[in-house]
């Protein structure tokens, strides 16, 4: 099987070379990173505009922030490069609609680290690319692979717009934990996906809950702190045990960090030493970029018991090649999967093993 990619001119280099004006939408950590690869790249940018009911009258890195419709009357026509994430369905269709008037890309950046998905990153490391492409288990795997390196190459909405999934939908075609499962959920967050894993296995054995982010674990304990055969247990996942720094945001973006806002020490611990040789049947680690760490961390619970994985595998740019290949490295038997939930950019790519 070979990995074919249809997109012969990346994005950055496009831009640099676009007749249209380039405006950006939206403000935040991605507009700023999305400003400083265009600075690196000499890409002018004509304005920044928000939804309508985010413009104050007020300036963004120097720019004012203008509506769409001031925007439109000032420039005409332009490129827009999308600037925050989004994964609601009026959301969605406002972007769709607005890539029907305008020619609209959301850029491909790293939520952690600075490489970008460019040619040459492409080239560096297209052996490991193609040798993931042949290990995935079926055509969906294989199709949204290929077209999720296509975006990273260009940018281009529509190839985020094919795949669109759930995990509810993954529950019993992908996954099927069966009566006495014993789950480990790495970034619980609030409980949403505590409460999604008893939908479909309500007689499960146990339940571990990580959630290192103090804001987030009393919304853990406030939905799950009652429920029977479950321990909630307020630390990271990591390859072991240990502290590091952490950013306390107060949602799914909280993760370590070594500088910045709302910095704190926060305790880490393996799933090896979690469980203590103990059985684990389902793991689902959702580790805001250390996906790596977190997988070393389970290398005996996986050689002993063989648990169905669940991994974000979208935090870094290496992602999509590292992890599948450190998962097979670490169960050479597991069958990989890959699906994308509903989001843009290329957010919510889950690796499956099972």
């Amino acid at each position: 099987m070979n990995l074919v990619i249809n997109e012969s001119q990346p994005l950055w280099e496009y831009l640099r070379c676009a007749e249209k004006p380039v405006v950006l939408y939206g403000m935040g950590d991605g507009a700023l990173k999305i400003l400083a690869v265009c600075r690196q790249y000499g890409i002018p940018i004509a304005g920044i505009f928000a939804s309508d009911e985010f413009v104050r009258g007020h300036s963004f890195e120097g720019y004012p922030v203008e509506s769409l419709a001031q925007i439109e009357e000032r420039l005409g026509d332009f490129i827009v490069l999308l600037c925050f994430g989004v994964d609601y369905d009026s959301m969605l269709e406002r972007i769709a609609e607005l890539s029907r008037r305008h020619e609209t890309y959301a850029p491909d950046i790293p939520v952690f680290g600075s490489d970008l998905f460019t040619p040459e990153y492409f080239r560096e490391h297209q052996a490991e690319l193609e040798q993931v492409y042949g290990l995935l288990a079926d055509d969906e795997s294989r199709q949204i692979y290929a077209d999720l390196l296509a975006y990273k190459l260009s940018g281009k909405l529509e190839y985020l717009y094919r795949h669109m999934g759930s995990r509810e939908e993954d529950f019993g075609s992908i996954l099927t934990p069966g009566p006495g499962s014993v789950y480990v959920d790495l970034g619980a967050y609030d409980g949403d996906t505590v409460e999604e894993f008893i939908r479909h296995c309500p007689d499960y054995g146990w339940i571990w809950a990580l959630e290192p982010d103090p804001k987030n674990f009393r919304k853990l304990q406030a939905a799950a702190g009652e429920l029977p055969r479950t321990t909630l247990v307020p630390k990271g996942s990591y390859s072991g045990e240990g502290e590091l720094t952490f950013s306390a945001r107060g949602g799914r973006n909280s993760a370590l960090a070594e500088s910045g806002k709302k910095l704190r020490p926060v305790e880490l611990t393996s799933v090896d030493a979690l469980l203590q040789g103990n059985r684990a049947d389902y793991i689902k680690m959702d580790v805001e970029g250390v996906e790596r760490e977190t997988l070393l961390g389970c290398r005996e619970t996986i050689a002993r018991w063989k648990p169905q994985l669940s991994v974000a595998a979208y935090h870094r740019t290496g992602d999509l090649w590292e992890l599948p290949l450190l998962v097979r490295k670490l169960g050479p038997d597991y069958r990989l999967y890959l699906r994308r939930h509903k989001y843009v950019p290329a957010w919510e790519i889950i690796l499956y093993a099972i």
